[in-house]
């Protein structure tokens, strides 16, 4: 993956260090930020995060692997963090904690009392191929590394919960298949779809609401502090996925997708109505449970406040692309395919 084009000052000045050697970054760059612009909506701030985590993942090429621990790199990312937590936790006050027994169904609560805008129920029934391809090249971005950013706990967690995590994990690389890898899935989706599989092939198209719901992940994965926050995550995408897949799934076959168009959808019903229960009681139940009796308050409300974030942001996604299709406007930054292609050219393409 190539550096992207920056699309702020602090973004413009970590492209051009990153494209030499390791050394000492400006000090202006940790400086807070100012201004009444939104953090989760901020071009610069959400690239400049995705640019500093990406060194953890698969990083990009022709850049020293030397810059993935350097201090001066590590204090910029710090000071985005520290905005960008900031906004989330205006966005959803960190909730109180409940007993571990009570975990399960505070998290069903949360998910209950979720009313984001029903994306799927649009990509079910009225989503044009070109909003469909749209919505595909959108979550390219964590699907295919999908599951990478909640591993970051296993080493982290302990006795039954890590043995859950372990468990979700395993299905989400394939159970020892490649080709069953839930990325995998997915690239042969976009491929079905007449799109670029490669790995960061629609950075540049994304918008930064789109980066911050892959950079909520990585900022909950990466600090062990809000290990708690990143289980909260995966329960409720485990929790939120099978009636969504289901439709998208649909959506496809409306439009004309076949059997391997929509695997990758179809094998989520199936998978995640199962991870569901194991996220909720197994993983989250039992990692509050096991938590010295000093530390279990402020875990428990971690762990919930990552599962508020998780559909806070989807909801602002969610929303985000459909004002801009209600609009009849693209929701990507910049034209990425071939517009007016039925899905049966594109799979003849």
């Amino acid at each position: 993956m190539q550096l992207p084009q920056p699309r702020g000052p602090v973004s413009a000045a970590l492209v051009e260090a990153l494209a030499r050697s390791p050394h000492k970054l400006a000090d202006s760059l940790v400086a807070p930020a100012t201004g009444d612009c939104d953090a989760l909506t901020d071009e610069d701030l959400q690239m400049s995060l995705h640019l500093c985590y990406e060194l953890h993942y698969h990083g990009f090429d022709g850049v020293d692997e030397g810059w993935e621990w350097h201090p001066s790199l590590l204090s910029v990312r710090q000071a985005a963090e520290r905005r960008f937590e900031t906004a989330l936790r205006r966005l959803v006050p960190v909730p109180d904690a409940v007993s571990p027994a009570d975990v399960p169904r505070a998290l069903t609560a949360l998910v209950d009392a979720d009313n984001g805008p029903q994306l799927s129920k649009h990509l079910t029934g009225r989503a044009t191929i070109e909003q469909f391809r749209e919505f595909v090249i959108h979550r390219s971005i964590y699907h295919l590394r999908e599951a990478d950013p909640h591993t970051w706990a296993i080493p982290r967690l302990a006795g039954r919960a890590k043995a859950a995590l372990v468990e979700i994990q395993a299905d989400e690389y394939g159970g020892g298949r490649p080709e069953r890898m839930h990325a995998e899935l997915f690239r042969t989706t976009m491929r079905q779809l007449g799109l670029d599989t490669a790995y960061g092939a629609y950075l540049e198209a994304v918008p930064a609401i789109t980066l911050a719901t892959n950079n909520l992940m990585s900022l909950f994965g990466l600090h062990r502090r809000l290990r708690g926050a990143i289980l909260g995550h995966l329960a409720v995408f485990e929790m939120t996925s099978s009636l969504p897949n289901r439709r998208y799934g649909n959506g496809l076959r409306r439009l004309g997708g076949d059997a391997d168009a929509t695997r990758f959808y179809d094998e989520h019903v199936e998978a995640d109505a199962v991870h569901e229960q194991i996220a909720a009681h197994d993983l989250c139940g039992s990692f509050c449970a096991d938590l010295p009796p000093e530390r279990r308050a402020e875990q428990t409300s971690l762990l919930l406040f990552g599962a508020a974030c998780a559909l806070a942001l989807d909801g602002r996604f969610a929303g985000y692309l459909l004002r801009r299709w209600t609009a009849d406007e693209s929701s990507l930054r910049r034209q990425s395919y071939p517009r007016g292609r039925s899905l049966v050219g594109a799979l003849g393409a």
